[in-house]
């Protein structure tokens, strides 16, 4: 049996011995005394928000020095501030330097926040991000679709990850029928970074997935920096599967999340954006049958119709007959009256083209007749007796040929001359020329 230890007061002159809670109580007094009011600046990590209002933090050295100290704001305190604390963001705070008895712990209780800057680690996540953004690595024209229905999914995640066992959960609640493939690597630590390159690079040599989640739990921005390794970003880059990113939780981001082809806010989201749910997909099946056997009822029974009217046609094949001939009687009415319209129409014309034939005849032959007269008038005017009457003769040689020209007789040459009422012969005595030429 062992015995408790003597109070400070029964202990042996000259030796204090303490109670743990006397001695952090001691402790915290003199915290209290010592500290009472002071300013820290330092980088924010692991930042949280507690239901109650209260949030809770690590600030570390903001030179990069290997030093961390655990703060509390309650939510009085918490609600003056005038910006959203996160991660890697350097602060000022002010208050009191305390020691949390129950656990031993050193805290420094804050009672005012403000801005000091950017932390040394959250700046080279955002150098490193503006020069990946810049090679195109962040493009969203590279951003691949993810299979609607894989059969097949890979893990890059630790075998002692709490996210391994969050994302097999929800694939075996919504899609059991989803196979998954572990390819295990550490998530933090030095080695972190090598093996998740390493992983990453053995799902695509072996393509043996058709979609790939790399996941891990929620940390701070420390624990989390195995995902922001450059090297890890380009392996996710240029990965020949899709990758899903479930890093962290919804308020984690990191240089994978753009790398991805898809980014989910926790690792059991990544599984949720995966695959469909079971049930979901079932029920689609399901509409889409029921829909599909009502199409058929309904072309059964469009069938069915049809079918039944052709059977009544069928079973009375009289009426069938007897509307024949009433419409081949229609018909030959129909074509007796068209062949009577016709001739009555033909016979109209054709009366109508002979009387229009007569009088075009009749105009013709009077136009004529009288063209013929006025002919007849010029070419009696132009009759050659007429011109004889009018003292003209008509002079001839001797062998009847016309003279028209001084030129064609001699002195002495015997010529015939035609009056209008007979005939002379005559001897040329003399030829005298006027000098003009005959027309």
């Amino acid at each position: 049996m062992i015995e408790p230890l003597p109070s400070a007061a029964e202990a042996l002159p000259g030796r204090l011995v303490w109670g743990v809670a006397a001695l952090l109580h001691a402790l915290g007094d003199a915290l209290a005394a010592r500290f009472a009011a002071c300013t820290v600046r330092g980088e924010i990590s692991g930042f949280s928000r507690a239901a109650s209002g209260h949030c809770y933090f690590s600030l570390k050295d903001a030179d990069g020095q290997a030093a961390l100290i655990r703060c509390a704001m309650f939510r009085r305190a918490a609600g003056l501030l005038d910006f959203s604390p996160a991660e890697g963001q350097q602060v000022e705070v002010r208050g009191r330097v305390a020691l949390y008895e129950p656990r031993g712990e050193l805290q420094f209780v804050v009672e005012a926040m403000q801005r000091g800057g950017t932390g040394a680690l959250f700046e080279q996540f955002l150098r490193l991000k503006a020069r990946l953004e810049a090679e195109g690595l962040f493009d969203p024209g590279r951003k691949r679709p993810l299979p609607r229905f894989p059969r097949r999914v890979g893990i890059v995640t630790s075998l002692a990850a709490a996210a391994l066992h969050d994302v097999a959960s929800a694939f075996a609640r919504r899609a059991p029928q989803v196979e998954l493939i572990v390819y295990p690597s550490p998530v933090q630590g030095n080695e972190a970074p090598g093996a998740l390159v390493e992983a990453i690079g053995l799902a695509g040599r072996r393509a043996e997935v058709e979609l790939l989640i790399v996941s891990r739990g929620g940390g701070s921005l420390e624990d989390l920096w195995a995902f922001n390794d450059e090297r890890v970003v380009r392996a996710i880059a240029a990965c020949p599967l899709p990758v899903l990113c479930g890093v962290g939780h919804e308020t984690d981001v990191t240089l994978a999340d753009f790398a991805a082809d898809l980014r989910a806010p926790t690792p059991t989201a990544a599984a949720e954006l995966a695959a469909p749910a079971r049930l979901d997909c079932v029920a689609a099946l399901q509409a889409l049958a029921a829909a599909l056997q009502q199409r058929v009822q309904r072309a059964l029974d469009a069938r069915r119709q049809r079918l039944d009217h052709a059977a009544l046609r069928l079973a009375r094949p009289t009426e069938l007959l007897r509307r024949q001939r009433q419409a081949l009687a229609m018909l030959q009415h129909r074509l007796a009256a068209a062949v009577r319209q016709a001739c009555l129409a033909r016979a109209q014309q054709e009366r109508q083209t002979a009387l229009r034939l007569r009088r075009a005849v009749a105009v013709l032959g009077s136009q004529h007749a009288q063209r013929l007269a006025s002919l007849a008038a010029r070419l009696e005017a132009l009759a050659p007796h007429h011109v004889l009457a009018r003292g003209y003769a008509w002079l001839s040689d001797a062998q009847g040929a016309a003279l028209t020209s001084a030129a064609q007789v001699a002195p002495g040459q015997r010529i015939a001359a035609t009056l209008a009422d007979g005939q002379l012969s005559a001897t040329v005595i003399s030829v005298e020329r006027s000098g003009r030429a005959p027309r």
